[in-house]
């Protein structure tokens, strides 16, 4: 659980106290919002001190409980907020980009079907070490974040063992236009698009290649992964945004249907791949 997350839901619980405390009824005690609630003395203190985290209901009965029916608008605005776990990157990457890599190696560890839609550049899972060296050396130089870059890479590559696990699939999406940035020398951008290419085919792997003459039903907006139908993580400049709430991750998953209609893949998606090496 990140540390933003505990701060929305201590802000929460500091809300649900003020509440209590100015009941139109009159100041009620933990003790005796309770006994009203018929809840364990234990479980109002746990909510007002941010170390439980409350359902729908336990906010729509607190607020009737305490004499202000009217607050459970509001309190239920700051629980769907925390639905959206936001893991700062100035945070997140502190202690450099090895911390974060090993997240993720955990998380895909866990996971038995990921989805990927990438925009950007080449999908992590499938990077060559050498690609991945650039993307580090360039984060760590837009967000003056220590550079443990060979760390960072080594913890990428040995994600990359997941692919070879019976049982998983990994079913990525790239838009054409991430095979052709130059974020890194020619020569390192022709190695990564053969291995790209080399996972075609892969019994753990669906590739799909989006080309930029596809008909598209909706933009090719920002990148996200969701794994297991269960968890959508996306990011943005600023943090990397966990979203676990069923409606969202029926939403990102809808987002991976639309654009695998618009991709490529077998034989044609390797002709697109060949296609931008040739330019090269």
């Amino acid at each position: 659980m990140s540390t933003d997350f505990q701060k929305a839901r201590a802000e929460l619980g500091i809300r649900l106290r003020e509440l209590r405390e100015a009941s139109p009824e009159g100041r009620l005690t933990g003790s005796a919002l309770a006994e009203r609630l018929g809840w364990p003395q234990s479980k109002v203190s746990k909510l007002e001190n941010g170390r439980q985290t409350a359902t729908a209901e336990d906010l729509r009965l607190w607020a009737e409980a305490v004499g202000c029916p009217g607050a459970a608008r509001e309190l239920l605005s700051r629980l769907n907020g925390l639905e959206s776990h936001i893991r700062s990157w100035r945070r997140q990457l502190a202690s450099g980009h090895r911390p974060v890599q090993e997240t993720w190696n955990a998380l895909m560890t866990d996971a038995t079907v990921v989805r990927s839609w990438v925009n950007a550049v080449i999908p992590g899972m499938v990077q060559t070490a050498d690609y991945a060296r650039h993307v580090f050396l360039a984060q760590a130089e837009l967000r003056s974040s220590p550079r443990d870059t060979e760390d960072a890479v080594r913890a990428r590559m040995k994600r990359q063992e997941q692919l070879y696990v019976p049982g998983k699939k990994f079913h990525l999406l790239v838009w054409e236009a991430a095979l052709h940035a130059r974020i890194c020398p020619p020569a390192v951008l022709r190695a990564q698009l053969d291995r790209l290419s080399g996972v075609i085919g892969m019994d753990t792997v669906s590739l799909g290649v989006v080309p930029l003459s596809a008909s598209l039903s909706i933009p090719p907006a920002n990148g996200f992964t969701v794994l297991d139908n269960r968890l959508a993580i996306t990011e943005d400049w600023h943090a990397e945004l966990w979203l676990d709430d069923a409606d969202t991750v029926a939403t990102y998953l809808r987002i991976w249907e639309t654009l695998e209609r618009s991709a490529v893949f077998g034989p044609e998606a390797q002709r697109v791949i060949h296609r931008v090496r040739q330019s090269l």
